[in-house]
C-alpha cells in the first residue's frame, strides 16, 4: 500500500514537473522569437530605439506570440475535448434513458498522466457506473420475473381447482382435499407476500431493530420445541449441545433465523437422520451457532447462491413437497447482517450440511435492555 502511494506521489511530481518545464521552454522560445523579431524589425525600418523602448516593443511582440500560440492550441485541441466531452455526455444520456450497454473507449484521451489523468479517471467511472446499473437493472428483471413465476403456481392452483369444485360431481373425500389443497395454496401466497414485505424491510436499513439481552440457548430449545411435530413426525433425532449463553440482539429476529435455518434442516433430512445444534463463545466474545444435518445436501456449484433471493439449490431441493418461494435464506443473511455477523455454509451432496452463524455477544451501535 506505501509503495502504490509512494509510486503515485512520484506520478504526480512528474506530471507537475513536466508542466512546468514544458512551459518555461515555451515561454523561453516566444521571448527568443520575440528578440529576433524586434532585431529584425528594427532594422527593417531603421529604427534606432534606447534600451528601454526595444524592451517595450519586444514584450508587446512577445504577448502578441503567446495569445497566437494558445488560438493555435486551441483549435488544435478543442475539436478532440468536444469529442471526448459529447462522447461522456452521450454515454450519461443513454444511461438516464435505461440503456446500460455503455463502454467508452478510454483511449480517446491522448493527454500525458495515465489512468490517473482526470478525464481517463472519469471514463472509468463511467464505464463502471454503466456496468453496475445493468447488472442492478438484470436482478430487478429477474426478481420481477421470479415474484410472478411464485405468484402464478399457487393461483394456478387455486382458480384450477376451484373450477373444480363448482362443477359439483365430486366425492366428499375429493371435495376436502380440493379445500384443503386451496387453504394450503393461500397460506402459501401470505408467506410469500409476509416474505417478501420482511425482505424489502430488511433491505430498506429502517427495519425496527429492538436489542435486548436474553439467553440464547434457551431461545434455541425453545425453536426445537416449536418444530417438534416437524421433526417427530419424521422420526429425526436432535442432538442440542448449547451452553448457557447470554447474547444482546433482537430477540424476533434472530427466532427468525433459528426457524428458518432449523426448518430447511428438517426439511431436507430424510428420515431417521439427525440434526446437530450446537454453540460457542469464542476468545473475541463472538457466539458461533452451528446447525448440522445429515440430510441431502448442496452442491458446490449451489453453495455461493443459495442466499440470493428466490434462488433454489439442484433439483432435489426445490421439487414437489420441497419446494419453496427460495426467500427464508436471504432473509435469514439479512437480519444477520443487521446484527453484524456472518452466516456460512458446508455442505456435500448426500452427506448433509452445516450452516455456521457467527454473531456479535453486543451489536455496534446498539444499546440493549435486560431482560430475565
Amino acid at each position: 500500500m506505501n509503495k502504490q502511494k509512494t509510486v503515485t506521489v512520484l506520478r504526480q511530481a512528474w506530471h507537475i514537473t513536466y508542466r512546468v518545464v514544458f512551459m518555461m521552454a515555451a515561454l523561453f522560445c516566444i521571448f527568443t522569437l520575440s528578440f529576433f523579431i524586434t532585431t529584425w524589425l528594427s532594422a527593417w525600418l531603421h529604427w534606432h530605439l534606447a534600451a528601454y523602448p526595444s524592451q517595450l516593443v519586444s514584450f508587446g511582440i512577445s504577448f502578441v506570440l503567446f495569445i497566437l500560440c494558445g488560438l493555435t492550441m486551441r483549435l488544435i485541441f478543442e475539436p478532440r475535448q468536444h469529442v471526448v466531452w459529447q462522447s461522456m455526455v452521450d454515454a450519461l444520456s443513454h444511461m438516464a434513458k435505461g440503456n446500460f450497454d455503455i463502454h467508452l473507449d478510454v483511449n480517446m484521451i491522448r493527454e500525458p498522466g495515465g489512468d490517473q489523468h482526470p478525464f481517463r479517471l472519469l471514463v472509468h467511472s463511467i464505464n463502471d457506473m454503466a456496468q453496475e446499473l445493468a447488472q442492478l437493472e438484470q436482478m430487478r428483471q429477474e426478481f420481477i420475473s421470479n415474484v410472478s413465476h411464485e405468484i402464478q403456481s399457487p393461483l394456478t392452483s387455486i382458480q384450477g381447482f376451484t373450477s373444480a369444485l363448482r362443477t359439483g360431481d365430486l366425492s366428499p373425500e375429493q371435495h376436502n382435499r380440493y379445500l384443503e389443497i386451496i387453504e394450503a395454496e393461500s397460506k402459501r401466497l401470505s408467506r410469500l407476500s409476509d416474505n417478501l414485505l420482511k425482505l424489502t424491510s430488511l433491505e430498506s436499513g429502517y427495519h425496527p431493530f429492538h436489542p435486548e439481552t436474553f439467553r440464547l440457548d434457551r431461545q434455541l430449545r425453545n425453536t426445537v420445541l416449536a418444530c417438534e411435530p416437524a421433526w417427530l413426525g419424521k422420526d429425526i433425532q436432535i442432538d442440542l449441545s448449547v451452553p448457557p449463553i447470554e447474547l444482546i440482539a433482537d430477540r424476533d429476529l434472530l427466532s427468525q433465523v433459528w426457524v428458518n435455518i432449523l426448518s430447511n434442516a428438517i426439511k431436507f433430512t430424510p428420515e431417521g437422520g439427525t440434526i446437530t445444534i450446537s454453540a460457542e463463545v469464542s476468545e473475541a466474545d463472538q457466539v458461533a451457532v452451528r446447525v448440522a444435518d445429515t440430510g441431502i445436501g448442496i452442491a458446490a456449484d449451489d453453495l455461493d447462491r443459495i442466499f440470493e433471493r428466490f434462488y433454489k439449490a439442484n433439483k432435489a431441493r426445490s421439487s414437489g413437497r420441497m419446494s419453496g418461494a427460495g426467500l427464508g435464506l436471504s432473509i435469514v443473511k439479512k437480519i444477520i447482517e443487521l446484527h453484524g455477523g456472518t452466516i456460512a455454509v458446508a455442505s456435500r451432496l448426500g452427506l448433509g450440511s452445516t450452516f455456521t452463524v457467527t454473531l456479535p455477544r453486543t451489536p455496534d451501535g446498539h444499546g440493549a435492555a435486560t431482560q430475565p
